[in-house]
């Protein structure tokens, strides 16, 4: 993926994509991306402060919501899960209330935690266009705007001069894409047992229902008269549970019916994100799942639904297996668990 050139020869965008060429750490991503949310709001002249806390609160969902392990050498992830306490915002608060708040703050483990990134991110990403420099001579060059340097750097500030202020606006879709496509590569080779890197980086605007897959265990329970919840043992009526994953939405990312059980409400409420203990659990998930198919199969082979369980590599027409099917849930509920989800307790 490629950035539109520039209309302008002064203009380096070449240095730009050189920005990402040698990364250790996710903060030149999360800081063109605080840019690009300032530049989107029509500002040329934007505080520090507002772009680091626009960084945290960028990465607020991925890291305290998805897990998603930055790097032992990344500061971003411990500074966002610290912050989450020492302020007491939600997991899952909107990015701009999270950035308001974080503005605004006047707690000064805050404002420590914020500075922190001044020696870390803003003349080191200019790097590019001022290769072997201190980051004294980087910041005189970047305002005497020598080699147009994509922004001048001031002691609190940042200013875009006009002409990247034009190029970034004008392609600011492309360039965020190119952004976040080169965030999830670094992230993925982080994370090499994670599934859907890509969607684990954007709050998305809405959860999808699942009525479809209410229905399927409405059918279940129709046929079959109520189940069990697996973790209370309470009776579970058609209309009167909830679908809920198995392994934490939070890292699977999908919907699939393989991960999808009817619970108990209220359980399903204080389970959270929470991993449920295999030892425990798995052979009372297992037999609810078959006796999912083994209805389908009797009465609705055709069911749709039914195709999701081809992506764990299982071939209905020969039985469920239950030593494959373990096989594909350990891992999932191990690497989860390496990546800070907690135990059901």
């Amino acid at each position: 993926m490629r950035l539109f050139p520039s209309p302008k020869a002064a203009l380096s965008v070449h240095h730009l994509a050189a920005c990402f060429n040698s990364t250790s750490a996710t903060y030149k991503f999360y800081w063109l991306l605080a840019i690009l949310d300032a530049l989107q709001n029509q500002q040329r002249e934007i505080s520090k402060k507002q772009l680091f806390a626009s960084m945290l609160s960028n990465a607020w969902y991925t890291v305290n919501y998805f897990q998603v392990s930055f790097g032992p050498q990344d500061l971003i992830q411990s500074t966002v899960r610290q912050l989450k306490d020492i302020e007491g915002i939600t997991i899952d608060e909107q990015k701009a209330r999270i950035q308001n708040r974080l503005i605004q703050s006047k707690n000064r483990d805050t404002l420590k935690l914020l500075v922190h990134f001044d020696n870390q991110v803003p003349h080191r990403f200019l790097s590019p266009w001022y290769p072997k420099k201190n980051k004294r001579e980087i910041y005189l060059l970047s305002q005497s705007g020598e080699n147009q340097p994509i922004y001048q750097l001031y002691r609190d500030k940042i200013i875009v001069p006009d002409s990247w202020f034009e190029y970034l606006t004008k392609h600011i879709r492309i360039i965020r894409d190119y952004v976040y496509w080169n965030l999830s590569l670094f992230l993925q080779a982080r994370n090499p047992n994670v599934p859907d890197i890509p969607n684990k980086l954007i709050k998305p605007a809405m959860r999808n229902t699942l009525v479809k897959q209410r229905k399927f265990w409405d059918y279940v329970i129709d046929k079959n008269g109520p189940v069990h919840c697996i973790y209370t043992g309470k009776e579970l009526y058609k209309g009167q549970y909830h679908v809920e994953h198995f392994v934490p939405y939070s890292f699977v990312s999908h919907d699939q019916i393989w991960n999808l059980i009817p619970s108990d409400n209220a359980f399903n409420v204080s389970k959270s994100n929470k991993l449920p203990p295999l030892e425990k659990y798995f052979d009372a998930f297992y037999t609810l799942q078959e006796l999912a198919i083994e209805t389908y199969l009797a009465d609705r082979p055709n069911e749709k639904l039914l195709e999701d369980y081809f992506y764990i590599g299982t071939d209905l027409q020969q039985g469920l297996s239950k030593e494959k099917f373990y096989d594909v849930i350990n891992p999932l509920i191990t690497i989860a668990s390496n990546n800070g989800f907690e135990y059901l307790y």
